[in-house]
């Protein structure tokens, strides 16, 4: 497809919802298309039509087959990917399979995903092991900042390094590529928590060469609920337990569980999910992941852009060139902005969240002329409440 604002307006008649809402909150959920509803749905019926396990044999093909297709989207290795149910088992999952007892050191950051940072504190509290947990600053003046707060925070105590590569609260997009590369200098396992970033710009787990990544699908990549990958790279794998241990596990020893397979032997699975699942990354690869990130951080330039002309609007997320994509969080002094956030929906149509102030997060399935709606719509509702 072109990159004209006439496709992307032929694009959004692949989504179902109507043009009386708008969504922005892809940093939570986005709307499937069309393609991926009709797959979970059409799964869902064939498995209650017949629950046979031959009916089902084709949906444990299908895992491989999701596996394959998360490899070249994320461009590992297939058997360095576990699907797992979210962004948030993907993180427990390594914070449990990780061998960390007394005198090691996790550092997280105040802009993490909760289940990125109380996942961690659980096990530290169990297993004796330190969390630090890093303020980051608030208006960066760019990557080298990043960068340079996390390299002086690290000890010789330092065992995991578990940040958020683009924050769901603050939307700061942090330097990952050059923490990962700091990481395996000094022994250090680099966790992801890509929740804001598959779906939204291209990644190469190679090139990164990070510990671990974890994601969800239901937000940037336009799929199913309770969908998800955990990558470990291959040298890791041995060193992470499985937290589940279920049908097709027996020793961890075996040359087959040498894989992160082992990681996502979690039982009865939802195949209308798994179903749901490829057609997400069947849709995106059909766009193509850098047109995506291409648009999202032109929509997200010209949301910031015009809200930063309304009277009494901060900005939270970072302005500086390389700190941020897709999330845009901003404040107004002296108000609520949970009754903002009411009064965007329920006067004007616009769901977005109230985390951080006011986070608003544009897809591809928003037109420009709903990104300037928003606008006119939060400094109309700004008076309103």
């Amino acid at each position: 497809m072109t990159d004209g604002e006439t496709a992307w307006l032929a694009l959004k008649e692949e989504f179902t919802f109507g043009s009386g809402l708008i969504p922005m909150n892809a940093a939570n959920m986005c709307p499937p298309p069309r393609q991926v509803i009709d797959a979970i749905e059409a799964a869902n019926r064939s498995v209650d039509a017949d629950v046979s396990f031959h009916n089902r044999a084709r949906y444990i093909s299908l895992r491989e087959t999701v596996r394959g297709a998360v490899a070249r989207l994320l461009d590992g290795d297939p058997d360095e990917f576990a699907i797992v149910r979210n962004a948030s088992e993907g993180n427990n999952i390594l914070a449990a399979g990780l061998a960390l007892g007394t005198g090691d050191e996790v550092i997280t950051t105040d802009q993490n995903h909760p289940s990125n940072a109380w996942a961690w504190e659980a096990q530290a509290a169990r297993r004796g092991f330190t969390v630090t947990n890093l303020t980051l600053p608030p208006n960066p003046s760019g990557s080298d900042e990043l960068f340079a707060h996390f390299e002086g925070a690290i000890t010789s105590r330092t065992r995991v390094l578990a940040i958020s590569d683009v924050s769901n609260s603050t939307g700061v997009r942090l330097p990952v590529g050059r923490l990962c590369r700091l990481g395996r200098e000094r022994g250090i396992h680099v966790h992801l928590d890509g929740a804001q970033t598959m779906g939204a710009m291209r990644l190469s787990m190679h090139e990164l060469g990070t510990g671990s990544y974890t994601a969800s699908t239901q937000k940037w990549l336009m799929g199913p609920r309770e969908g998800g990958v955990l990558f470990v790279r291959k040298d890791l794998i041995p060193g992470v337990q499985p937290a589940v241990v279920s049908l097709g596990f027996s020793d961890p020893a075996d040359p087959g569980h040498a894989t992160a397979r082992k990681l996502d032997m979690l039982g009865q699975r939802n195949e209308g999910v798994m179903a749901g699942f490829a057609a997400a990354l069947d849709f995106v690869e059909r766009i193509g992941i850098d047109r995506i990130q291409a648009r999202v951080e032109a929509l997200a330039a010209r949301l910031m852009a015009g809200l930063r002309e309304i009277p009494g609007y901060r900005l939270v997320t970072p302005s500086a060139p390389g700190c941020s994509h897709g999330v845009v969080v901003g404040r107004f002094e002296g108000i609520d902005h949970e009754k903002l956030h009411d009064r965007l929906y329920h006067g004007h149509g616009i769901a977005s969240a109230p985390t951080g102030g006011l986070r608003l997060c544009a897809h591809i399935y928003n037109p420009i002329a709903d990104v300037d709606r928003v606008i006119r719509a939060v400094a109309a509702a700004r008076g309103e409440i």
